[in-house]
């Protein structure tokens, strides 16, 4: 009887399944008086039970774990990922071990690229209890069936469907296990901002995946000041038969500005798009093209290409997922080839479907060593559903789902693409890609891009264990091949060739017409402003074709705000003429490099101011002269206490001395005294003096110099400030951003403001007093003042500006333009042409290139320091003296006064007028008299005996 039920027992059973078994056994041979038919039953039973799955290991280990897989079969990405996902069943089912018996079945569900195939595929898995769904493999079906996954608690894990909208917050039973495709979107927009490229073209099928991975491109591109000029939109993938719209949309191409294209969309469509590209000429020398990584996916599963495919798409740059080099890679790509049979080669894209399973069993491990049970339970909400034939209580909440999904989430492990872990936010760690060259008959790397440190030519992990470093300077790719074979960087932009010559706007000015008029009333312009944008224009390394355009009616200054406006609304392709760059303009256009400085300033008319008798005194002011007398007489005093007990030059009567000391005092201006100074203190102070005088002397000559040699004017008005605080009215130029600068910045009335519309007007309105001053930019004012004399500029500019020239926002021709005015200026060609344009006079000189604010009088606050350190050393050397001499004086009276018996008759005025005595005396005779007086004294009081 054993041996007949061995005969028949399964060969699936698990551990617990065979022991249960021979715990049969083992009751019939002891039993052996038991009922054979009673253990007939128990066998049958034991063998439908486990047949059904329902006896197993702890009730938590199922003999089949169900994970379903959607996928279009006959694409690209989804025949790849069918081999590698089976690779990996086999392989984690290898090991019964690993799963504790249980086996992991991938069920797999052809959506032959239909989106109703593919929700009919989820729905079926729901009915068959998988506990996770590989796919989809479009963005558009995993925003559909996110939201069946997330009332079903069923987790879905995708490769391909890597939409950067497809948010966890959103669809949290959603997870991306390939970099999201907003790191492919910064990685494009580092490598064109690194090539110093401003504006591309976007070229990407109508579809989530690509729409939503252009929007992210823009949203990098534009943090980084660049953007995409213009989408090209195709229709999707799947429904592509014939060229003719890729046609249209490159022929659209083929007349912009923009010659940086980038391609982001799928294989299909990819290889027309430049098939088509070839033909009407588009990969010759000037065009780039970056495609994103489906290029690379074809070259990996179809290299090499055939060669006219291949010629198609030389010269473009791709992108490839990076995967670290490991041993498990290198396994796997080893069995690739007797995997698939040789029918495709292996991607990317396939390595990651192989680690993906491992994700989904390392999990299922997880949930099951975790002691909970796989369960389905009915959705209350489908059950509750009545009417119609859909069967839709059959589809099953996964109750483990949760818990499931976080086991996924914290997977880590080692898997053929590197590093598999997932961050906080559900990014994959360390997302790196390959930036690939197509050249010749295939491709090169000529570096990589990390969200580490951006670009490198050395791979990524080995920059993980230092700082990140995003610097400019630390940005590196190897040379490119470009389209056409150059290997020069293409400038990335050309003027638009629709046949249209560029319109530019000229100011068709009424006054000041140096600077830019139209010849006999025709369209024809010339003047300074026109010959700096001609010559400028042909430093450029391209023609570009242009006309002039007259803004205005000659009759008045144009309104230059509106001018310039017409340039963002698109009326004028650029501006050209005596343009301020001022903050309002430079919000709407972008200006070039200035090619002549600017800014406002105040003119007024002057009168001389140095025919006058007087003239002698202005270098210094009032104060100053005050103070430096003052010295003179300090000096001369000092010195004099100082000497005049020991040096006979400064001795005698009373007015001689006085006029010793102001003789010496003065004298020493012009280094002419003859006095000798004996005393050491003396002479330190005597030395400081001459020191300070040398300055004050050599100040004054340099500042009479200028007086006396450069015309100077005078005016009530002293620049912006006085017209501030003043009531007087102010001028402006017709068309001037003046008038709008004093009524906002500076809160000037604009009931005060009177408009001139030429240099005539300014001359008469100055001289009958119309106006009290003009505000005006500096070139204008440098003009009028060359043809009409008596006015001059008042104080300083008060503005900084200069003059440039409009385009549009974001044109790369502005660059270009400012590059050539740099050229202008550098070669001395800038100056020729203001030479020829602005340098002229009718008067003897530029009326108040100079003015008494341009010379200022010399003031106390120049010399304080001077005269602070002279007063020191005049106060500490009579401190000294005047210590020396009470010494002295108490060391010569103190024998007298201990001889002396103190009368009454003796008082303090007695003793100052002893030491203003010796004070005044000179000092060798003062001693030989109060020597003379002592002795007399004693003998008086001591007389010798008779």
């Amino acid at each position: 009887m054993v041996s007949f039920i061995l005969c028949y027992l399964p060969h699936n059973l698990s551990f617990c399944e065979y022991l249960l078994f021979f715990y049969i056994i083992l009751g019939v041979s002891v039993t052996e008086k038991a009922n054979m038919s009673c253990v007939l039953v128990l066998y049958l039973s034991f063998i439908v039970l486990s047949g059904d799955g329902i006896i197993s290991e702890g009730a938590s280990r199922p003999h089949v774990v169900n994970v379903g897989a959607i996928f279009g079969l006959n694409t690209l990405h989804g025949k790849v990922a069918n081999i590698a996902m089976k690779a990996a069943e086999d392989d984690v089912n290898s090991d019964p071990s690993f799963l504790g018996g249980s086996k992991l079945r991938i069920l797999m569900n052809d959506a032959k690229r239909s989106g109703f195939l593919s929700i009919i595929g989820a729905l079926k898995f729901m009915e068959t209890d998988a506990v996770a769904i590989i796919g989809p493999q479009t963005s558009i079906m995993a925003h559909v069936l996110s939201y069946i996954a997330n009332e079903l608690k069923v987790p879905m894990l995708s490769f391909t469907a890597l939409d950067p909208s497809l948010s966890p917050l959103q669809f949290p039973f959603f997870v991306q296990t390939a970099p999201s495709d907003l790191f492919l979107m910064r990685a494009i927009a580092e490598m064109i901002t690194y090539y110093g490229w401003s504006d591309v073209v976007a070229l990407y099928n109508d579809d989530d995946n690509s729409r939503n991975g252009i929007t992210s491109l823009g949203d990098e591109l534009e943090g980084r000041r660049c953007k995409i000029s213009y989408k090209a939109v195709l229709p999707l993938d799947v429904v592509i038969t014939s060229p003719r719209e890729i046609i249209d949309e490159l022929t659209k191409i083929q007349g912009m500005e923009s010659r940086v294209i980038i391609v982001h969309t799928f294989p299909k469509t990819g290889r027309m798009i430049f098939e088509e590209a070839k033909k009407l000429g588009m990969m010759e020398q000037g065009y780039v093209w970056i495609a994103t990584t489906w290029l690379t996916s074809l070259l990996d599963s179809y290299s090499p290409l055939p060669p006219k495919k291949i010629e198609a798409i030389r010269g473009v740059l791709t992108l490839r997922i990076h995967t670290r080099e490991s041993r498990k890679r290198r396994d796997f790509v080893a069995r690739w080839n007797k995997l698939s049979n040789g029918t495709v080669g292996l991607n990317v894209y396939g390595l990651y479907a192989y680690d993906t399973v491992w994700i989904i069993a390392r999990a299922v491990k997880s949930l099951l060593d975790s002691g909970a049970n796989i369960t389905f339970s009915s959705d209350s909400k489908l059950t509750s559903l009545k009417g119609g034939t859909l069967n839709l209580g059959a589809l099953s909440i996964f109750d483990q789902g949760p818990q499931f999904l976080e086991f996924i989430v914290k997977t880590k492990m080692s898997g053929v693409t590197g590093p598999v872990q997932f961050l906080p936010d559900r990014s994959m760690l360390q997302p790196a890609y390959d930036i690939i060259n197509i050249v010749g008959d295939g491709f090169k790397q000529i570096g990589y891009w990390s969200n580490h440190s951006g670009l490198s030519v050395i791979p990524p992990e080995s920059l993980y264990s230092k700082p990140p470093n995003r610097s400019s300077s630390n940005q590196h790719l190897y040379n490119v091949t470009w389209p056409g074979g150059t290997s020069e960087t293409p400038r990335g932009w050309v003027l638009p060739n629709n046949g249209r010559r560029l319109r530019i706007g000229v100011p068709n000015r009424a006054s000041f017409k140096d600077f830019v008029s139209s010849v006999n009333g025709s369209n024809k312009v010339e003047g300074y402003s026109i010959d700096v944008f001609e010559a400028a224009i042909e430093l450029l390394p391209y023609p570009v074709a242009h006309e002039f355009v007259l803004f205005g009616d000659g009759l008045k200054n144009p309104n230059y705000n509106e001018l310039v406006n017409n340039v963002s609304t698109g009326v004028f392709d650029a501006v050209v003429g005596d343009i301020a760059i001022v903050k309002r303009r430079i919000r709407i256009v972008d200006f070039t490099q200035p090619y002549i400085e600017s800014g406002l300033v105040v003119v007024a008319a002057v009168t001389k101011l140095n025919d006058t008798p007087w003239a002698f005194l202005r270098p210094f002011t009032p104060p100053m002269w005050a103070v430096t007398a003052a010295f003179f007489l300090i000096i001369g005093s000092v010195i004099w206490v100082l000497e005049h007990r020991i040096n006979d030059e400064f001795r005698g009567p009373p007015g001689s001395q006085v006029v010793t000391i102001l003789w010496f005092a003065f004298s020493t201006m012009f280094f002419s005294h003859r006095e000798n100074t004996v005393s050491t203190l003396g002479r330190v102070v005597l030395l400081i003096w001459l020191f300070v005088v040398l300055i004050i002397t050599s100040s004054y000559t340099a500042s009479l110099t200028s007086i006396l040699t450069v015309q100077q004017l005078n005016s009530p008005i002293k620049g912006v400030d006085t017209l501030m605080s003043s009531s007087e009215r102010v001028g402006f130029q017709v068309g001037s951003y003046a008038e709008n600068y004093m009524t906002d910045e500076l809160n000037i009335a604009r009931s005060r403001l009177v408009a001139l519309g030429s240099p005539k007007e300014y001359a008469t309105a100055l001289q009958n007093g119309t106006v009290s001053a003009i505000v005006d930019e500096r070139p204008y004012v440098d003009l009028f003042l060359s043809e009409f004399c008596g006015f001059a500029i008042r104080g300083q500019a008060f503005t900084r500006s200069g003059w440039g020239f409009a385009f549009p926002r974001d044109s790369p021709l502005a660059v270009d333009m400012s590059t050539a005015i740099l050229g202008l200026s550098e070669t001395g060609q800038l100056q020729k042409i203001r030479e020829k344009w602005l340098s002229k006079s009718n008067c003897s000189n530029l009326n108040g290139s100079h003015s008494d604010d341009d010379q200022e009088q010399l003031g106390l606050h120049s010399f304080w320091g001077l005269f602070l350190m002279c007063g020191v050393a005049c106060f500490i050397a009579l401190l000294i003296y005047f210590f020396k001499i009470v010494r002295d004086f108490c060391n010569d009276h103190k024998p007298l006064e201990e001889a002396i018996v103190p009368s009454p008759e003796s008082s303090h005025s007695n003793t100052l007028h002893m030491f203003l005595a010796y004070f005044d005396a000179k000092e060798d005779k003062t001693k030989r008299r109060l020597k003379r007086k002592r002795n007399h004294d004693l003998s008086v009081k001591f007389p010798r005996p008779m």
